[in-house]
């Protein structure tokens, strides 16, 4: 699995063990398809909360944009109707 996503300047400042967390969360979710992914995601979140793991409204932002470097247009939209969906779940 590449993670060079990891090493995005834009992610510097970000807490190892979120990184790690990140990275888990992005191996567990290879493969998924689109209609398993946001459970899985939604799932995921509960995780994170229940170790402790808060993300900044900031980070959040951060890490999507990270996420929707080289991808074509119709994937970063798909990510961005997951992420509008996980918003209104909550």
């Amino acid at each position: 699995m590449d993670t060079s996503w990891q090493n995005n300047p834009k992610l510097a400042d970000m807490d190892k063990s979120k990184l790690e967390m990140l990275q888990n969360l992005a191996e567990q979710g290879t493969g998924k398809n689109a209609s398993d992914m946001l459970p899985f995601l939604m799932s995921a979140a509960t995780q994170g909360k229940n170790s402790g793991l808060r993300f900044s409204s900031e980070e959040i932002s951060t890490v999507l944009e990270v996420l929707k470097m080289g991808k074509s247009p119709q994937e970063a939209a798909k990510l961005d109707r997951i992420v509008s969906l996980m918003r209104m779940i909550r």
